[in-house]
């Protein structure tokens, strides 16, 4: 262990997610009953390096860093960081841990996100602990449909997850032998990139086979991304 590491610090954890990784400390026993620990905004799961140890011993600790936050990381372009998708990512951790059950300990804003998942999965959540957390009111019928929403959402949103095929990677020689009935090597050097990006070395595609273009097609394509390139 760590010298800086706290007391009864048993592992770090790194669990895979669609935008890399996010990563967590666990302290206490293995089969201990689980407990999700959540930081504040700005903040990570070194908050919780002090007050663990001072804690019932028999219980098994999680403290996650958000997305964005502490060692995990950072959202893709585009994504928000907001209270839903830090509520869509407790998710995410509870099923990478297979925790079916399990107490939330949140603090600040992680105490908002803590307390908004337990509303919106009240039957996964055994305990939730608040600390210095100022909650947001609203009126009973309109938290029930926001909640539902967000449950939906974050539902459809994995299943879609789930249900997408893994993508291929290619090389470039491997990605121009996949497609050798509609794309001429010649017609593939003509694929640039423009100064200051990074030339990739491998291509990401889905498909399973190759894409039914026709010569004319692909030298057509080619000739669009040259002009595109050095525009």
């Amino acid at each position: 262990m760590a010298e800086n590491a706290a007391p009864g610090l048993i592992s770090e954890l790194k669990l895979a997610v669609p935008w890399g990784h996010i990563a967590a400390k666990a302290w206490g026993s293995l089969q201990g009953p689980p407990v999700l620990c959540l930081h504040g905004w700005l903040d990570n799961a070194n908050s919780f390096d002090r007050l663990i140890p001072l804690l019932p011993p028999d219980f098994y600790y999680v403290a996650m860093d958000f997305g964005g936050h502490g060692l995990s990381s950072h959202y893709s372009p585009g994504v928000p960081y907001n209270l839903q998708t830090f509520v869509s990512e407790i998710r995410r951790v509870v099923a990478a841990l297979k925790w079916n059950r399990f107490s939330i300990l949140g603090h600040s804003f992680g105490g908002v996100v803590g307390a908004t998942f337990s509303c919106t999965f009240p039957e996964m959540v055994d305990k939730l602990t608040l600390l210095d957390t100022l909650l947001f009111p609203l009126e009973s019928n309109e938290m029930e449909n926001l909640l539902t929403y967000k449950r939906r959402a974050i539902e459809h949103m994995l299943q879609i997850e789930a249900s997408q095929e893994p993508s291929h990677v290619f090389s470039l020689k491997q990605l121009l032998q996949s497609q050798r009935t509609a794309l001429t090597t010649s017609a593939g050097s003509c694929v640039r990139i423009p100064s200051g990006s990074c030339r990739p070395t491998s291509y990401s595609s889905s498909e399973s086979g190759p894409i039914p273009f026709s010569h004319p097609q692909g030298d057509m394509g080619a000739r669009s991304l040259r002009e595109g390139a050095l525009a």
